[in-house]
């Protein structure tokens, strides 16, 4: 049935697009279009309003990026004048970033006929005015930003306006930002193409269409939230806080998972305490958090999905905003730190070729488990979600669980990932040792230094970046920050620690006349050899168990 669902699906080349538009589409290896994008784009193109409603990583941003590109193509046939026709509106920095590097890799061979620009970051607007004087075709940016232009008198849209896309629509409202969609309708023209863009159809985004569309064509495909069980595998491994950190530790140091990995806590300060604790065992991770540089947070993105490094510690403190959690939990998100609300990490963001996401601290809703499983198995990939579970977080666990049952048809879609502690209890010393030297102080202290650094980096070495982009590809993330004095033994995995069912499971042969030997945390060598399976295949065992004599 899959062949021939296949055949006869519509091909990039039916769709009466651009040659140019055609060449980039080969260029990228896309072969064909994903379902949202075969349904999505021929509407669109019709010039529909379109409520489109499909869950992450299903291709919702070249859906709608690819039509826009071919109306302002056509458009500019007998255009007279150069004017703003698309104005592109996302919740966050990091994906109005990864929206226009999509469009810019679609425009690659018509660039001199369709402009492009983001003006998310956070700027002076004066800094932004002349990219805006030259009224690019395409112009990508959070709604607080636009807002701030449009009343600047910097972009204006009134007479020129023939698209507007909000991205990620279930998120524009929780983000705080009905007040500035209201503001920005007055600064639109009355006819217009509007297109929403959403993961969910939840309430938020059915005022958002009374508001933007205008008698929509809504496009919710029938698939589920996430990818099938045959392409993302869920496992689950009840632990408390220090067995999480031994078996993070034995995972990480032994090569059991490999691929790109990102692991997720709940709070900024479990981020570096994290962070902190891998660096003791020389395993190298990049933090990835709401109060860092926007720029920063792009680039280490950028850098993550080129593969410079492997491993990123995400926090997700949105789900610790959610309306209806317990009071406790709530109480977390209150800080006097400042934040950036305009940025989302298990939302939005376009991580690529991502392996295995781990729970280290499991999401507190429902929503926010889909979002984090659903930076993995994006496309056709393989991938897999690997949770730790303590006694406090179970009941959030049996949420999970009953929402993903519905999804899948299945008494149970959670897999049980067998690990005898005891069989590890040498690493479990080292890891009770390192976890506690990671003190308050030291998490403070680590905040501060990457903070400062990242922000001399953004700002400082801003020109000298622009007049050696090359030399940007240098300045890596996941430095350590050695707030914690660093036991060189540490970083070595002697042989006698390692159960000897271990030995083979991680590739590890017995060296005669040597007693210890490295183990390196970087996992980009076994990176290419798990694509065609299930990337923690290797970690599937029931339990290590010792040969009998």
């Amino acid at each position: 049935m899959e062949e021939e669902n296949e055949e006869s699906s519509m091909q990039f080349h039916e769709m009466e697009l651009d040659d140019r538009i055609l060449k980039a589409i080969a260029k990228l290896g896309w072969q064909s279009p994903t379902l949202i994008q075969e349904k999505a784009i021929p509407l669109l193109l019709e010039g529909k309003d379109v409520l489109v409603r499909a869950r992450t990583g299903s291709g919702k941003t070249a859906a709608f990026s690819i039509p826009v590109i071919q109306k302002i193509i056509q458009v500019k046939q007998t255009a007279k004048h150069q004017e703003v026709k698309a104005l592109l509106l996302a919740p966050s920095k990091e994906l109005c970033q990864q929206i226009t590097s999509v469009i810019k890799d679609l425009t690659a061979n018509c660039s001199r006929d369709v402009k492009c620009i983001d003006i998310a970051p956070n700027v002076d607007l004066k800094t932004q005015k002349p990219l805006l004087v030259e009224k690019p075709d395409i112009v990508v940016s959070t709604p607080a930003r636009a807002l701030l232009h449009l009343k600047a008198g910097n972009l204006n849209l009134k007479e020129s306006l023939d698209l507007m896309v909000i991205d990620e629509a279930d998120l524009i409202f929780s983000f705080g930002y009905e007040k500035e969609i209201k503001e920005i309708m007055d600064f639109l023209p009355k006819i217009y193409q509007a297109i929403l863009a959403s993961a969910t159809l939840s309430p938020d985004v059915k005022s958002l269409k009374s508001l933007v569309l205008n008698n929509p064509v809504i496009l919710k495909l029938e698939e589920p939230d996430l990818a099938p069980s045959s392409q993302l595998s869920h496992y689950l491994l009840m632990a408390e806080e220090l067995d999480k950190a031994t078996i993070i530790y034995s995972l990480l140091k032994l090569h059991l998972i490999r691929g790109k990995t990102i692991i997720f806590v709940n709070t900024v300060d479990k981020c570096y305490k994290l962070k902190l604790y891998l660096e003791q065992f020389g395993i190298r991770t990049c933090v990835l958090n709401s109060e860092l540089p926007a720029t920063i947070r792009c680039h280490s993105v950028h850098q993550f999905n080129q593969g410079v490094y492997d491993i990123i510690v995400a926090s997700d403190e949105k789900s610790l905003e959610q309306p209806g959690l317990p009071v406790t939990k709530r109480k977390l998100s209150k800080t006097k730190r400042r934040k950036d609300k305009e940025s989302g990490v298990s939302r939005g963001i376009d991580f690529q070729c991502v392996s295995n996401v781990i729970n280290f601290d499991f999401p507190l809703d429902v929503d926010s488990y889909v979002h984090r499983a659903g930076r993995t198995a994006r496309g056709k990939n393989q991938g897999s979600v690997l949770s730790f579970v303590n006694l406090l977080e179970k009941e959030y666990l049996d949420k999970v669980d009953e929402h993903l049952q519905k999804i899948h048809s299945e008494s149970s879609v959670f897999k049980t990932y067998q690990f005898k502690l005891d069989e590890v209890e040498a690493f479990k010393y080292r890891a009770q040792d390192a976890w506690k030297a990671v003190t308050r102080i030291a998490v403070r202290e680590a905040r501060l230094k990457e903070i400062k650094t990242e922000i001399f980096n953004c700002s400082k070495l801003k020109t000298y970046f622009n007049d050696n982009p090359n030399d940007l590809t240098v300045l890596r993330h996941d430095k350590a920050l050695h707030t914690v004095r660093l036991q060189q033994h540490l970083t070595d995995v002697p042989e006698y620690i390692i159960p000897p069912t271990l030995k083979n499971l991680a590739g590890i042969t017995t060296r005669k006349n040597k007693r210890t030997y490295p183990v390196k945390g970087d996992l980009s060598s076994a990176k290419h050899q798990m694509k065609k399976s299930n990337p923690l295949l290797s970690m599937q065992f029931d339990g290590i168990k010792k040969k009998k004599k």
